[in-house]
């Protein structure tokens, strides 16, 4: 591995940058080839795009991978995670209880239940919800705990699990950012009641867009049909409360999966365990060259934990301003930026309880904010009340999520990182601050 100068003078302060070469196709996503190209023709030139046949396939196929009994193919990550909900009997007047530090689809379609949700705080080095953080905001309104394996982190899953199972309570867990990730042996998704998974095409296990749902378990299986699955939810069904209403779905919806979509996702599933193993072996990689660098830590799991990280959904490290003179994460991330790092930027999500969304909305017109519409407490959140949480903006930033094993590319990446926080005092004199706000909505928005 090359060597950097201690005292090279900075890119961002006229010297000149550390990666000179082109990428390439080291972050290349998803990876198309002729295989996904002649599914996606097979079922356009049969005009068979609104059928079943296909996306049949790919659901056995799916559960066959999660090792699940059940796998029911949806048009989004979010509509498969409204129908976990459902599934879970989640309804009017009750709660859940989620991280704030996540994707809006995984706690937000609980107001479309007349349910709501509080927010647990994190744990700030794996960013899942902290275990110890839940049990406290139990009630008797609330029906389920969310779980978000927070790009490719799994949660502690154990000690969730024991306070679900001492409360009665369902666990639904989004493996959005962990298609294929393992918690202790266990793949993730098999191991609370239900879970919903994004497949769009920003993800490691891109199909284009589409979501799915996975359990063992057979009523919430058949509420999820139930619930926007008009065809298939017929007289097969066999939970008996729900026979007198075949035929028509009780939520209104329809969530049938795009039969291009499942194509793609059967030729991308057929190959993801290599490319997912590929994947972790250059995110490690580049950690394990950064190892002990001051300022900085890796968000992955230990390496003799029996987890993994998946396929490192928007792969993340941890800012230890404290060890480089007090720098600020968004100095740091322009520094880096100009060195000609690419995929890097401060922060995570925003935590949900400061959006006005789950503060002042009154979506549905009930002449108060929706978060408190059908409770009779008011549960909101306001700034300061989840500390970890609200850190996460300038603790917290994206690295290069490496979809390719290739040294010589990885260690140019690593050195960057190293000489930014090896001449981080030429920074100091130019550094203004982190802003009051530093993270997006959404992690994949610049």
């Amino acid at each position: 591995m090359s060597q950097t100068t201690t005292m090279s003078p900075l890119a961002l302060l006229g010297g000149t940058p550390a990666i000179q070469s082109d990428a390439g196709d080291l972050f290349s996503w998803p990876i198309i080839t002729e295989a996904d190209e002649q599914a996606v023709l097979d079922v356009l030139r049969r005009g068979a795009m609104s059928g079943f046949d296909i996306t049949d396939k790919f659901e056995k196929e799916f559960a066959e991978w999660q090792g699940s009994r059940y796998a029911l193919a949806h048009s989004s990550g979010t509509s498969s995670l409204q129908a976990a909900m459902f599934g879970c009997k989640i309804g009017i007047g009750d709660e859940i209880i989620g991280p704030s530090i996540t994707y809006w689809a995984s706690v937000a379609p609980a107001f479309t239940l007349g349910a709501t949700v509080n927010f647990a705080d994190i744990d700030p080095m794996t960013l899942c919800i902290d275990p110890n953080d839940i049990e406290h905001r139990i009630n008797d309104r609330t029906k389920a705990i969310v779980v978000v394996h927070y790009c490719g982190h799994p949660c502690d899953m154990d000690p969730i699990m024991d306070i679900a199972r001492r409360h009665n309570l369902k666990v639904i867990e989004d493996v959005s950012h962990a298609q294929g990730g393992i918690y202790k042996g266990k793949k993730l998704g098999t191991i609370g009641d239900v879970a919903g998974i994004s497949l769009m095409t920003g993800k490691p296990l891109a199909i284009g867009e589409g979501g799915m749902l996975i359990t063992d378990d057979l009523e919430i299986y058949e509420r999820a049909l139930a619930w926007g699955f008009y065809r298939r939810f017929d007289d097969s069904v066999q939970t008996s409360y729900l026979k007198p209403y075949a035929h028509l779905p009780l939520g209104g919806y329809k969530y049938r999966m795009h039969q291009l979509s499942a194509a793609v996702g059967r030729a991308q599933l057929n190959v993801y365990d290599e490319r997912m193993a590929e994947i972790q072996k250059a995110v490690n990689y580049f950690w394990d060259l950064l190892e002990g660098v001051p300022g900085i830590r890796a968000h992955r799991v230990a390496k003799d934990s029996g987890s993994t990280m998946g396929g490192w959904y928007n792969a993340r490290g941890h800012f230890v301003s404290e060890e480089v003179g007090g720098l600020s994460v968004t100095t740091f991330i322009d520094a880096l930026k100009a060195e000609g790092v690419t995929g890097v930027r401060p922060g995570t999500n925003i935590p949900l309880h400061l959006h006005p969304l789950f503060n002042t909305a009154d979506v549905y017109g009930h002449g108060k904010p929706t978060r408190i519409a059908n409770i009779d407490d008011d549960i909101r959140q306001p700034k300061g009340s989840l500390p970890h949480s609200e850190r996460t903006g300038e603790a917290a930033y994206s690295i290069p999520w490496f979809k390719h094993y290739r040294p010589a590319q990885i260690e140019a990446y690593a050195d960057a990182f190293k000489k930014v926080t090896q001449n981080y005092e030429q920074l100091l004199p130019h550094d203004k601050g982190n802003p009051e706000v530093i993270g997006t909505w959404g992690l994949t928005a610049l």
